[in-house]
Parts: C-alpha cells; sequence; structure tokens
C-alpha cells in the first residue's frame, strides 16, 4: 500500500508512530523491528529498550503459564496459516517503571504481513488494555463486549445505577479512542454520543439529540441516510473502504471530500431489536491520496514503459516476473493484460542460452546486484533475435529488495556487425598471414634472384675475360696448325689443346645460362618433333642398358624457346638421370598441355598462372633425399665424384627455363626415382621452320673488314684468321676509333665489333651510326657476354647477328661470308626492285611510319621496308611521330607498344584525331594488347617478326583502307 502510494519512508514512519492505537511489528523469528508511540505508552517502555529484542525477552513470560501459551501459539498460528489471529482475551503481566510487575489484561489481532512470495515476512500486533473492561465483565454476567462498548455500558445503566462510575469510564475509553465512534438511536437515527474524534471529523460539536439529517445536512443525497436506514430496517451491518465524502466543516468553508472507512453495526436490545446503529471508522484521505498518487506514478511509469521502443518487465524479489510492457508482450506473444508466464525464461530463452542467463540472474537476485546478461529470445513468430537484458533491484527503507525493474534492448543488427567485423578480423587475419606467407615467398624470390644475379655478374665478368683468353688461345691454335709442317704428335697435341678450349667455352657458356646471360634466340617450335628427331641423340648418349619410353600427346601446342638450348637442357637431364641408374633402368620423356592455375602460382616461386607445354624427364634411379633436393639446382652443387661433373648441369638448365618464361620442377624419392618436369610458356603463333645449317666448304673473300675489339691479344688473332682468309682488315681498339674509319669514307663491307668495350660510345650505337652513314654496311657482333647491349629479355633484338666467343676459324669464316653473300642478294633484289616494269605502283607509292625507341630494330626495318619500294619515315619515341606526321601523307602507323612517352595505343589515337581512318601494326614483343579491344584497321605482329610477313601485312591493310 505504502510503495503505491508513493510514501517515502520518512512519510510511513510518521503515520505509523501517530497513530493512536498501539501498534508492534516482529520478524518470522518475533524480533521486535518496530513500534509504535501508542504501544510504548501502552507498554510503559522506551523504544531503545525493545528494538532488536525478542518479544518474550522484552516482556518475559513463563512458556508453560496458560498466557505464555496463548501468544506463542498465536504467532505460530499467524506463521503457519499466513491468516489474522485474534485473542480476546490474554492475561499477561509487564513491568511498571518502578520496575514491580503490574498484572494486565490485553486484547490482541496478529495480523500477517506477506511477502512478494506469499511466505510471511512480519507480524502486525495490535494490542489493546482492556484490564479495566475485564474487571467490569468479571462483576456483571451476560455482559457481551463483543456487541460495542456503549451497547454493554447502557445494558449496565439500565440494569444497575451502581455501575454509573464504570460506566463513565467507558465513556472516557470511548471518548479517547483514536478512531470515530457514535451511536445513532431509533429510526432516525439520533445522536446519542460521538466521540471528539467524530466531531473533529465532521466540524461541528452540536450534534447529540439531533438527528442525522439534521446534524448533517450537507451528506444528504450522498447515499449515508438511505444505509442507515437500511441497516436499522434489516439489521444487517454494512461496511465501506475508502467512501467519498462531501463535508463542509464549519460554517464559511467549502464542502471538502474526503475519504473513510467506516462500520454500520446495529444495537439490539434484550429481545433482539434494533435500537440503534453503533458508527466507528477511520478518515483514510490521507491513504486514498497517497493510493491515488502511487496509482498516477504507476500510471506514469507504465506510459513511459510503453513508450519506449525496448522491452520493459519487472519482477518480485524472488525474481519471478510478475508484468511486462505490450513491446514485449507482443514480441513473446502473450496477452498484455496477463502477468507473464512463471515459465518464461525457459520457454522464450535459446535453449544454449537458458542455463548461462538463469546462472547469472539467481546470482543477481541473490546479492541484489545489477543484473546483465546477453541472450537469444525467442519472438512468437519462432524466430530468435538477440537482446540484451538489464535490471536493478528497487529498496525500502530497510534496504530490503521490494521489486526488480528490467529492460532488454535488441541488439541483432549489433550482433550481426560483431559477428561481420569478427569474420572481418578473422579474414584480415586471414589475408595477413597469407600476405605474410607472399611477403617471405617473395623474399625467398628476392634472395634468389639476387643469389642468380650476383652470380650471374660474377659469370659476366668471368666469362668475358675468360673467352677473351679462349678466344686467343683458340685462334692460335688454329693458325699454328695450319703453319706447321705434318705429325701426328703436333696434331694431337693441338686437338687436345683445342679440346681443352672447347670444354673452356662450354664451361662458360653454362655459367652464363645459369645467370640468364646467354644470349638466346628462341624459334616457335613444337617439342613433340624436336625430341623426336633427338631420339638418336640421347639412345646413343644413355646406352643399350637403358630403356627409353617417349610420350607425346595429341594436340601440343607449340612454345616459344631457343631450340638448341631445349635440346642441351633434355639432354644434360637424360645423362643426370643416367647417371641416377647406374647406367640401367627406364628413362620416360613426356610431353603434353599443361595450365598452372593461380593456386599453384601463389605456392610456388616465380611462376605466373597460364598455359604451358610440359616437358617431364622420369626415371627409375635412386632417387634423392630432401637436403639434396633442395640445393639441386645451386651452381657447382653436385654429388658426383670428384671429376665426374661440374655442378652445373641443372643449374644451366634453371637458368635457360627461367629466361625463357618458364618453371621447373623436381619430384623426388628416395628409392623411388625422379621426375623433372619443364614448363615452358605456351606460344599462339604457327610454328617456324627451321633450316639446317649446311657446314660447307670454308670460303673467304675479298672484301674488307673493320674489326673493333679492346683487347689486342683477341684483335690481333681475329685479323689474323681474316687475313688468312683473304679479307682485308682494318682495325680500331673501340668505339669511338671505329666511327672515325666509317666517317672517314673508305669502303667497308662488314663491321665487326665486340659488344663490350671501354669508352663514351657503346658498340650499338656504332653500329646504328655505322647504318646511318653506311646503309649497306652489314654489323657482326661478338662477345663472351652481352650485357643486355643487343640483348633484351634474354633474346637477341631482331636484326641483329651475333658470334659468341670464343670462335674458331671455321665458325668466323662462314658466319661472316653469309652475311656478306646475304647482302649482296639483297642488293641485286632492290635493284630488281627499282625496275619500272617490277615495281607496283601501290606499292612504291606506300607511306610508312615507323615508330621505334630501339635504334637497331628501327633501322634494320626500315632497310628492309625500304627494300620493299616503301617510303619509311622513322620516329623514336611518340612525340616524334606525331611531328613526323604533321603535314605529311602517311598510309599507315607500324609502331612498338612499349614506347618511352606513351605507349602505342595512345600514339594511334592521338593520330587519329587527325587521321581518322589510319591503319596500325603494333610490333611489340607481347601476345596482346591490353585496351584494343574493337579498336578497328588495328593489327598485331610480335617480335621478333619476318619482314616478308611484315611488308605483306603493310600492302594488305594499305590496300583495304585505299
Amino acid at each position: 500500500m505504502f510503495r503505491r502510494a508513493g510514501l517515502s519512508g520518512e512519510d510511513i514512519e510518521e503515520l505509523f508512530n501517530h497513530s493512536p492505537n498501539p501498534y508492534v511489528i516482529v520478524d518470522p523469528d518475533i524480533v521486535i523491528v518496530g513500534m509504535n508511540d501508542a504501544y510504548l505508552a501502552t507498554t510503559m517502555q522506551s523504544r531503545e529498550k525493545l528494538l532488536g529484542r525478542n518479544i518474550f525477552d522484552a516482556f518475559p513470560s513463563d512458556p508453560e503459564s496458560a498466557s505464555g501459551r496463548m501468544l506463542r501459539q498465536s504467532f505460530a498460528k499467524v506463521l503457519k496459516t499466513r491468516q489474522v489471529d485474534h485473542l480476546p482475551l490474554i492475561p499477561y503481566p509487564i513491568a511498571g517503571p518502578d520496575g514491580s510487575m503490574v498484572e494486565l489484561f490485553w486484547s490482541a489481532t496478529h495480523t500477517p504481513i506477506l511477502g512478494e512470495d506469499g511466505s510471511v515476512r512480519f507480524i502486525l500486533q495490535h494490542t489493546v488494555d482492556v484490564t479495566e473492561l475485564h474487571l467490569l465483565r468479571q462483576s456483571t454476567t451476560g455482559f457481551d463486549v463483543q456487541t460495542g462498548v456503549m451497547r454493554r455500558a447502557d445494558a449496565v445503566s439500565g440494569e444497575n445505577l451502581a455501575l454509573g462510575k464504570e460506566r463513565e469510564y467507558l465513556r472516557s475509553l470511548f471518548e479517547q479512542a483514536p478512531g470515530f465512534m457514535a451511536i445513532l438511536r431509533g429510526p432516525q437515527h439520533v445522536f446519542e454520543i460521538a466521540n471528539a474524534a467524530y466531531t473533529t471529523l465532521v466540524g461541528r460539536d452540536d450534534l447529540i439529540g439531533k438527528s442525522v439529517r439534521d446534524a448533517l445536512p450537507d451528506i444528504d443525497g450522498q447515499g449515508f441516510y438511505e444505509l442507515l436506514d437500511q441497516v436499522y430496517s434489516t439489521g444487517q451491518g454494512y461496511s465501506a473502504s475508502g467512501a467519498r465524502v462531501l463535508l463542509q466543516r464549519g460554517v464559511a468553508t467549502s464542502a471538502e471530500e474526503i475519504f473513510l472507512d467506516f462500520i454500520y453495526e446495529p444495537l439490539r436490545d434484550s429481545s433482539g431489536a434494533v435500537t440503534g446503529i453503533f458508527v466507528q471508522g477511520h478518515e483514510v484521505t490521507e491513504v486514498r491520496r497517497a493510493q491515488d498518487a502511487a496509482r498516477e506514478s504507476e500510471d506514469r511509469f507504465r506510459t513511459l514503459a510503453e513508450a519506449v521502443p525496448n522491452h520493459v518487465w519487472t519482477a518480485i524479489p524472488a525474481g519471478m516476473l510478475d508484468w511486462c510492457n505490450l513491446q514485449m508482450a507482443q514480441y513473446i506473444g502473450i496477452d498484455s493484460a496477463d502477468p507473464p508466464p512463471s515459465d518464461l525464461l525457459a520457454g522464450a530463452l535459446h535453449p544454449d542460452d537458458l542455463q548461462r542467463v538463469r546462472d547469472v540472474w539467481s546470482a543477481s537476485v541473490a546479492s541484489g546486484e545489477q543484473f546483465q546478461a546477453e541472450a537469444r529470445v525467442r519472438c512468437h513468430e519462432g524466430n530468435y533475435r538477440w537482446f540484451l537484458s538489464r535490471a536493478v533491484a528497487i529498496r525500502n527503507a530497510d534496504g530490503a529488495i521490494v521489486r526488480w525493474v528490467g529492460t532488454s534492448t535488441d541488439i541483432e543488427d549489433q550482433k550481426k556487425t560483431e559477428t561481420r567485423l569478427e569474420t572481418l578480423a578473422t579474414t584480415l587475419e586471414g589475408r595477413v598471414e597469407e600476405r605474410t606467407a607472399e611477403l617471405l615467398k617473395t623474399q625467398e624470390v628476392l634472395r634468389q634472384s639476387q643469389k642468380m644475379e650476383a652470380i650471374g655478374n660474377l659469370a659476366g665478368g668471368i666469362a668475358h675475360d675468360f673467352n677473351n683468353l679462349l678466344q686467343v688461345i683458340t685462334g692460335n691454335l688454329q693458325l699454328l696448325g695450319r703453319e706447321l709442317p705434318e705429325s701426328d704428335q703436333t696434331e694431337r697435341r693441338l686437338n687436345n689443346a683445342l679440346a681443352a678450349a672447347s670444354r673452356g667455352a662450354r664451361l662458360a657458356s653454362q655459367l652464363l645460362s645459369f645467370g640468364r646471360r646467354q644470349p638466346l634466340a628462341p624459334k616457335v617450335v613444337n617439342l613433340g618433333r624436336l625430341v623426336r628427331e633427338m631420339d638418336h641423340l640421347v639412345r646413343r648418349s644413355l646406352g643399350e642398358a637403358i630403356e627409353i619410353d617417349t610420350i607425346v600427346s595429341g594436340g601440343l601446342w607449340n612454345t616459344l624457346v631457343d631450340p638448341s638450348n631445349v635440346e642441351n637442357a633434355l639432354l644434360n637431364l637424360a645423362i643426370n638421370a643416367r647417371d641416377a641408374m647406374d647406367g640401367r633402368g627406364r628413362l620416360t620423356i613426356e610431353l603434353g598441355n599443361a595450365y598452372l592455375d593461380d593456386r599453384y602460382a601463389q605456392n610456388a616461386f616465380d611462376v605466373e598462372a597460364g598455359q604451358y607445354v610440359m616437358l617431364a624427364v622420369s626415371d627409375t634411379g635412386c632417387g634423392m633425399p630432401a637436403d639434396v633436393l633442395a640445393r639441386a639446382f645451386d651452381p657447382f652443387f653436385t654429388t658426383k665424384p670428384e671429376g665426374k661433373g661440374t655442378g652445373l648441369g641443372l643449374s644451366m638448365v634453371y637458368g635457360f627455363v627461367k629466361q625463357s618464361g618458364g618453371h621447373i620442377n623436381i619430384y623426388s624419392e628416395e628409392g623411388s626415382g625422379t621426375t623433372v618436369r619443364i614448363y615452358l610458356p605456351r606460344s599462339m603463333q604457327a610454328e617456324d621452320m627451321l633450316a639446317e645449317e649446311t657446314a660447307g666448304d670454308i670460303a673467304g673473300g675479298n672484301e674488307t673488314v673493320l674489326v673493333v675489339e679492346d683487347d689486342d691479344a683477341v684483335r690481333d688473332i681475329t685479323i689474323s684468321m681474316l687475313v688468312d682468309l683473304g679479307y682485308t682488315v682494318l682495325k680500331a681498339r673501340d668505339a669511338d676509333s671505329g666511327l672515325a674509319i666509317i666517317e672517314s669514307g673508305v669502303s667497308i663491307d662488314l663491321l665487326f665489333t665486340d659488344v663490350v668495350m671501354p669508352g663514351r660510345l657503346k658498340s650499338s650505337e656504332l653500329a646504328r651510326k655505322a647504318k646511318e652513314r653506311r646503309p649497306d654496311i652489314e654489323v657482326l657482333f661478338t662477345s663472351g657476354y652481352t650485357e643486355n647491349s643487343i640483348v633484351h629479355g634474354g633474346r637477341l633484338d631482331p636484326g641483329v647477328n651475333l658470334l659468341s666467343k670464343p670462335y674458331g676459324r671455321e665458325t668466323l669464316a662462314r658466319k661472316i661470308r653469309m652475311l656478306l653473300d646475304k647482302a649482296k642478294e639483297r642488293q641485286s633484289s632492290s635493284e630488281g626492285a627499282k625496275a619500272p616494269q617490277q615495281t607496283p605502283a601501290r606499292t612504291s607509292s606506300i607511306r610508312v611510319l615507323l615508330c621505334e625507341d630501339e635504334a637497331l630494330i628501327r633501322i634494320s626495318t626500315a632497310d628492309y621496308l625500304q627494300d620493299f619500294g616503301m617510303v619509311v619515315v622513322e620516329a623514336g619515341n611518340g612525340k616524334e611521330a606525331m611531328e613526323a606526321i604533321d603535314g605529311a601523307a602517311i598510309d599507315i602507323l607500324v609502331t612498338d607498344v612499349h614506347l618511352p612517352d606513351m605507349n602505342g595505343l595512345q600514339l594511334i589515337r592521338k593520330l587519329r584525331e587527325g587521321h581518322p581512318n589510319l591503319p596500325v601494326i603494333f610490333a611489340t614483343g607481347d601476345l596482346h594488347v591490353p585496351g584494343s579491344e574493337g579498336l578497328d584497321q588495328a593489327s598485331l605482329i610480335t617480335k621478333p617478326y619476318d619482314y616478308d610477313f611484315l611488308a605483306a601485312r603493310i600492302r594488305d591493310m594499305v590496300g583495304r583502307n585505299r
């Protein structure tokens, strides 16, 4: 009641203390926890003396005495039945102020105060001292206090005037009663007696002798007259609780609204006839207002609870939910007017969350601390959503929990976000791990690359000097062989020396191959045809004790590779397999198409995903242990006995494959053999027809050759061999000196120049300037180490001729003779093309804009196109090309894709702004020009390209455009 009224602890205590009725409150252990001032006055005790003491210690009595048993049994009955118990009369002596025991008689009512769980929390004892009444009862027979104090007083007055004194005493008690009392006589309800509380209530004291209608006219029309008439006529009592009354208290005041709890009890004479009505009650206006305030407060709470978007609920101290707002009721599918079911948690929570939430809730209920838990709650449709529930305990003045108020907030979206973040974190962690692994792989690739680069640079330096030495040795040995008289011993020694020089040359070549410095001359080949042509060579190298199986898959793709290096690699792997099988076993050579996907590329070093042609060599040898397998490609690493191998065989194969853009892998297991798989990139072009070089007779000539070589010994031996072949030889020690000789105007048919030379002018620049000044001059490069001046991507630039050091007299003679003969054939064809009857009019008028940043490629391409009768405008970059076309009539653009200032695609788009129908041929080493899709009048030729094919493509595109 006090909670609903919204009264504070101080208000409740004041209301309790000011009650005129004596009250005491005890707990289930009958320990006094509170009392009011009236009780202290009645028992003649102090509050300090009573609080916290057992009532039987404060007011001792023999447990075996009648009074002791009655009081204890009454308390026990209330605790057991939770029902009100009355003790109409109980003798119970108490100590007076002086300590002496006073024999008193009491009337007591024990009312249980129940907790939220229904158990008895306190017992309220209402005690009345009825000693005088008891004594009066003992002195008169038939006295029935139960029918009312005044009724008995009137009966006593009528029977015996001797009891007047006692009657006055009873009137005194009546007058001092805390509740209002009055006795109305007769059917007119005439006031016979009214105590002070009654006159105070109605605000007037002239009531005695007046009827209710006369004394209280202001209650007319409120139904009270009619109720009194009904009680008097029927003899049935009437009680009201919180009855509303409008009273005018005083003459000048307006009607005031008050609320009363009262009873109308009929009074009867000895015959049972109703002679009057006993009126008794209490004003409960303040209580009613407190109740209204509590209801208003509760209404505000409910309104607020219904307005918020969250679930709001309350629970009793024991933890059971007793109310929830509409939001929560609709979500779980119950009627909001009904209290939540007792098994709500079990029915609504996710089974995986139920026990955890119960444990947290039980701990909060036990400790009184704030409750907080996250759980999945099922809606009426059966779906679960995440909620965050919080609850706090509401306590009374004594600190006891009287209620729990909680909220549940939907955090489903937050949980999903957290899940996504966790997934993202996990994914990010995985990506970090993957990235870390990639970085480790990259570091390994970089380490391997740096190792290869370091060894390659070392190999290049060694090869340059070593090949120069070998060149001097080889040349002098060959010349010496021509000059010395014939002798078996002399010839044997010369041949031995030449064989040693040849082995040294192969060693230098292997070093260059491993370091990816070996200049390659790739061709589009079909490895199936190449391997079949090598069959006899492989069989002769392995011996008859080894069986050879060759498996070639149908539809084998072409690949762009240096054929001679493929042959060397296959022969190297076959010989290694022979040694691993100790000369006896089975060798399987397998060729097929393969696709290395992204996953494979990610888990391997220096591999790009794509289509490859696979060459696999498998043996039935002893296999390799893991430590040997890990070092198989390392240069100079070998398991063969000393003198049986250089340790460069697999290293050379590895370098060649990587230089060709491929991949190599070894699969080996001790005792089971080894398989080496080589993957070479697929080529979409048609196979090149490989022309076999015939040895033929060694022939010299009478042309003039300019030899440019910085090494004196090499230069001298080269000159000697050329002079011996009949050529006129000019010499220069560096490129600047060579250019001076060319510019002097002396007739020169061929420039034979070393690639690596000191000085400000490079050999490639010397060749370019020589071609500019003498377009008909032939150029032959020689070197033991190319240093990328005429080799790009490991491949010779188109139109470049190279004679690798060391070279012999026969090789030198054939190479120079071949170039000079081709020059003569080209000159003859050019002269024939100039004849009017043999030069097609449409070809001679074709004007080609050639944009190429590599000077040698641009010069050689321009020369060939001019030989075909075309007019060629040269440009080294995009800017020069745009300037060259300005004001000129250009029929077609031939451009490299990768230019210094822009790419070829950007160039054609800029040129077509002024020449929208200009055809274009992209001449590049790539198989595709990104972004050129949908570009009309465009064609692609991959480097190295055939000049006849280029000329035919130009004629075709220009002819269609005209």
